[in-house]
């Protein structure tokens, strides 16, 4: 952390009630029996928090009311405010998510071709530190709970009724597994069929490459992966990614060549292009040779503008050449398009959207 106090839970929620939102289907299924009530209560609240939005246990009129009336002194639904939207040309739209103890998290919607992506933050703040992240300079603050994952979830999927969103992508503020237990919890809500019935296959989780994290979600959710890569050697890694220096390029990619895909898809590594940084022919050839073993596509991304950061955007030339260098060496490589940059809501600029709020509102 880096000089931030930690947040506990009884200094967010003094009443210490634990809020039904974080619970899997199994974990509400096991509190409704403690109170000695049927099972199929926790079915019929998860279908009204995650598809009809309850916002409290009154609105849950297929509900028994002694029911409703005995669990809302064991247990309460948490809300996550919608604080302000801001909207870019190309269609991007940031949302500024005001969490219960007053912090603020990121979600954006990403227009495609045929639908949005909706991207999640999994923390406030990040503690990994990679030096091109406006998050990251950010520091540590909390981990986010399943029940705020999920919410930005819901939030973003049902958004506007012309909006129809294909994937969720954990790309957002935060390293999502850093929070590992939360982030599977919060998966388990999303994918359930009395949640937010989202495919696990149109899943995306990001990493900056936590080695024992990713070996372990291989195993327990059939989701795919994103690493972050962004050099082709250990050297220049760590000085863009200080998590490199515990968990070299070697260990990681072999842990992401075990990663075990879901059927007919590839892991993607990340490479975001820094001008005269990463962006030659050379790290080009270097990063081909080290992936040959893997089953990937590699997405390359330029790197953002961020005010006061002491690095630039490479020239389109080098970009292209990087691409067909990586295509030559028979690679999909995409250069993905920048979306939101100019609300600060492409990769790497979250974390000033309320500053951004305050000065329109100040206006």
């Amino acid at each position: 952390m880096v000089g931030m106090a930690v947040t506990t839970m009884e200094n967010i929620f003094p009443n210490n009630l634990p809020d039904i939102k974080d619970m899997t289907l199994a974990e509400c299924e096991a509190f409704v029996a403690d109170m000695g009530s049927p099972r199929y209560r926790a079915t019929q609240m998860f279908r009204w928090l995650h598809k009809q939005q309850a916002r409290n246990f009154g609105e849950m009129t297929n509900i028994a009311q002694k029911f409703r009336q005995e669990i809302a002194l064991r247990a309460r639904i948490s809300i996550v405010e919608i604080a302000h939207v801001l909207e870019a040309s190309d269609g991007t739209r940031k949302l500024l998510f005001k969490l219960e103890d007053g912090n603020y998290v990121e979600g954006v919607l990403i227009p495609g071709r045929n639908h949005f992506t909706a991207c999640l933050s999994t923390q406030v703040g990040c503690r990994m530190g990679c030096t091109f992240c406006l998050t990251g300079k950010m520091g540590f603050k909390r981990n986010l709970r399943p029940g705020e994952i999920v919410s930005q979830a819901s939030a973003l999927l049902h958004f506007h009724p012309d909006i129809s969103c294909g994937n969720i992508v954990m790309m957002g503020m935060g390293e999502p597994l850093d929070n590992y237990d939360n982030i599977i919890a919060a998966l388990k809500i999303i994918t359930s069929e009395f949640g937010l019935s989202f495919s696990a296959q149109k899943i995306t989780i990001s990493t900056c490459g936590i080695i024992p994290q990713i070996a372990r979600l291989g195993k327990a959710f059939p989701v795919n992966l994103a690493v972050s890569l962004n050099a082709a050697n250990d050297e220049m890694r760590t000085k863009l990614m200080p998590i490199n220096k515990k968990y070299p390029l070697k260990e990681l990619l072999a842990v992401c060549k075990d990663y075990p895909m879901p059927a007919r898809r590839m892991i993607t590594f990340e490479y975001i292009l820094i001008g005269g940084i990463n962006d030659s022919l050379e790290d080009a050839k270097k990063l081909s040779s080290l992936l040959r073993e893997i089953r990937c596509k590699i997405n390359l991304i330029v790197w953002n503008a961020i005010p006061d950061f002491p690095f630039a955007s490479p020239s389109q030339e080098k970009v292209e050449a990087f691409q067909k260098e990586m295509i030559r060496n028979k690679y999909t490589a995409i250069i993905r398009a920048s979306k939101g940059s100019e609300i600060m809501a492409a990769c790497g600029q979250l974390g000033r959207a309320k500053q951004q709020t305050m000065s329109l509102i100040e206006a």
